[in-house]
C-alpha cells in the first residue's frame, strides 16, 4: 500500500472476541493508526465514577459531559483518548469500571460525545502518516464508520471468551455486558451488513490476523462482500 491508498478498517464484536489483539497486528503490519473505542468508553465511565455520578440520571451525566476536556494523542502505533491532557493506565480496567461501562455507553448522550471524536482519528491518521486507521469497538463497522473499505466482526463462543477473560486477569460478566450492549436502544452491538464474520474460538491470533491481512491486501480499496470464515 502507498499513502495515496488510505484504507479504514473496522473491527466489531464482544468482549474477548479477540478485536483488540489482532486489530493491533494488523496496525503493525500495514502500518495503520489503531484506536481501542473500548478504552474511551472506559476512561469516560472512570472520570463520571469518580465524581460520582449515576447512570440512572442521563441528564446530569450529559451536563457533565460538557466539562470533560477531551483529546488524543499517538503512542507509537496507537492513538489514545486523553481526559484533561492525561491518559488513563490500569484503572480503567479496575471491577468497578468493568461493572459500570456498558451502563454508560447505553446512554445516548455519551455515544453522542463521542461520536464526532471517533470520527475525528481518520484525519489524525492521515496528518501522522499512516497508510490506514484501524479502529475496533463495538459499532465501528454499523455507526462511525459505515461506510468502511474493510469492515470485519468478530465472534465466538461464549465458554471460550470467558476463559479468554480470566487468563487476561478480567473480572466483568461476558454474558451481562453482551445481552446490555446488544439490547440498548442506542447504537447496539451488532454484526454490520456487509461486514466478513470470523469465527474465532478455535483460531490463533495470528491466523485471524493472517484472514485480515490477506482480504485488505487482494482487495485494497474494494468494499468486501459478506462472508463467513
Amino acid at each position: 500500500m502507498t499513502k495515496d491508498s488510505f484504507i479504514i478498517v473496522t473491527v466489531d464484536g464482544g468482549a474477548a472476541s479477540g478485536k483488540s489483539s489482532t486489530s493491533k497486528i494488523l496496525s503493525e503490519r500495514l502500518n495503520l493508526l489503531y484506536v481501542n473505542t473500548g478504552s474511551h468508553y472506559r476512561s469516560l465511565t472512570w472520570a463520571l465514577l469518580q465524581a460520582g455520578v449515576s447512570a440512572e440520571n442521563e441528564r446530569v451525566v450529559a451536563d457533565y459531559l460538557k466539562s470533560i476536556p477531551i483529546g488524543r494523542t499517538v503512542e507509537g502505533k496507537e492513538a489514545r483518548i486523553t481526559l484533561e491532557s492525561h491518559t488513563l493506565g490500569n484503572e480503567i480496567r479496575s471491577e468497578a469500571v468493568n461493572n459500570a461501562v456498558s451502563v454508560f455507553a447505553a446512554i445516548p448522550a455519551v455515544r453522542q460525545f463521542l461520536l464526532t471524536h471517533q470520527r475525528s482519528y481518520q484525519n489524525l491518521a492521515r496528518e501522522a502518516g499512516f497508510f490506514g486507521l484501524i479502529m475496533e469497538g463495538r459499532d465501528i463497522g454499523s455507526v462511525i464508520f459505515p461506510e468502511a473499505d474493510f469492515r470485519f466482526f468478530m465472534y465466538a463462543d461464549e465458554s471460550e471468551r470467558a476463559r479468554r477473560r480470566l487468563m487476561e486477569g478480567q473480572v466483568d460478566s461476558i454474558q451481562k455486558r453482551d445481552q446490555m450492549d446488544k439490547q440498548r436502544k442506542t447504537a447496539p452491538l451488532t454484526c454490520p451488513e456487509g461486514a466478513i464474520r470470523i469465527d474465532t474460538t478455535q483460531l490463533s491470533l495470528d491466523t485471524v490476523a493472517d484472514k485480515m491481512t490477506k482480504v485488505i491486501q487482494s482487495s485494497k480499496k474494494s468494499k468486501p462482500r459478506s462472508q463467513k470464515s
